[in-house]
């Protein structure tokens, strides 16, 4: 049993046990409240872009497949072996230049005698014409003359046009895409030959859904990226809209015209082409990556003095990594681009140079 005396001196050592242990507690709580204090001050790292201004365009995009829109296949209209080729696959020709030369001796006696039997019948004709008027033959031999005559006279014309055919021109201008022939060949009648290319202008033919129909009209401006030349961009034009629409697909067909001038573009080139249907010229814009949308609404964070402000906007057209904004922002403001998502209204901000 223990003593009376003994007690006093136990229940101060609990004492000063439990007063130790509070005054730690409270010193934790305080160190951790303030741990709390500075991290809710602590400045988060940021990127920021500045509001610019610009001219946004608003586009219809789609895929294509490059066409000639004038292509000749180029064939013998007479037979006979060729005699000589004056062009090869890849050169340029213009209308009627010569491609190739038939051998044309026979064609050329044949168009001689027949010139020679058509001026002999033609003296006939005019001396049965001079007695008929005298009435001294009758109006059967003079017709009879004058047919003859006439009739030869067509077959001159024959001769000399084949004569004419058995040297080859292009029906067109462009260029030679395809060539197949050789020095030495016969050809008969009909026979293809050459065939030519005009790729100035190209085509691209697009098939477009008839909603879109409303938004696209003659001579709008069209931009072209083809992989054959690294997304270097080439301008173009519509030059014809269809007035039917597809009913088994719901699109409309557009012809694209790409000028190239510099024969940088090949028929059978896949590319991607946008056609600018709207411009907002000297708009406000800022990058993409600034705007958050939430539900129906769009927003960024503005910065003022390393302070970061969420911000409600509206916006417009995007042009590549740019959108435009139609309302909240002034010029020259700065938004931040990087980090919105560990931000705050009027959050402290430390700005990274990007």
């Amino acid at each position: 049993m223990m003593k009376r005396g003994n007690i006093k001196p136990l229940t101060g050592l609990l004492l000063i046990v439990v007063m130790a242990l509070y005054q730690a507690g409270c010193s934790s709580e305080s160190q951790s409240k303030d741990n709390e204090d500075k991290d809710s001050t602590a400045a988060i790292p940021v990127e920021i872009a500045q509001v610019s201004r610009g001219d946004m365009a608003a586009y219809y995009t789609g895929t294509t497949t490059l066409e000639a829109e004038n292509e000749a296949t180029v064939v013998a209209k007479v037979s006979g072996i060729v005699n000589e080729l004056k062009v090869e696959e890849g050169d340029y020709v213009k209308k009627s230049e010569v491609l190739a030369q038939l051998e044309d001796e026979q064609l050329e006696i044949e168009a001689q005698r027949a010139k020679a039997t058509m001026e002999k019948l033609e003296n006939d004709y005019k001396r049965n014409k001079e007695l008929y008027d005298k009435q001294l033959i009758s109006a059967e031999q003079y017709d009879n003359s004058r047919y003859e005559y006439e009739s030869q006279k067509s077959a001159y014309e024959l001769a000399k046009l084949k004569l004419e055919y058995s040297t080859i021109r292009a029906p067109i201008s462009g260029v030679i895409s395809k060539r197949s022939v050789k020095v030495g060949n016969m050809i008969s009648q009909n026979e293809e030959l050459f065939k030519i290319t005009d790729f100035d202008p190209l085509l691209a033919v697009l098939h477009v859904p008839e909603y879109e129909m409303n938004k696209l009209s003659k001579g709008q401006k069209a931009v072209l990226q083809v992989d054959a030349h690294n997304g270097r961009t080439f301008e173009g034009y519509i030059e014809r809209i269809s007035p039917v629409v597809d009913p088994e697909t719901g699109t409309f067909k557009v012809t694209v015209a790409m000028p190239d001038k510099d024969g940088m573009l090949k028929p059978g080139m896949f590319g991607r082409i946008k056609i600018v249907y709207d411009t907002h010229p000297n708009t406000l814009m800022v990058p993409k990556d600034a705007v958050m949308a939430e539900d129906a609404s769009e927003s960024v964070y503005v910065v003022h003095d390393k302070m970061a402000f969420r911000r409600d906007v509206n916006t417009g057209y995007v042009n590549g990594n740019m959108i435009e904004i139609t309302n909240g922002l002034q010029p020259d403001e700065m938004v931040v681009t990087i980090g919105q998502s560990s931000l705050k209204d009027s959050a402290m901000v430390d700005i990274i140079q990007p």
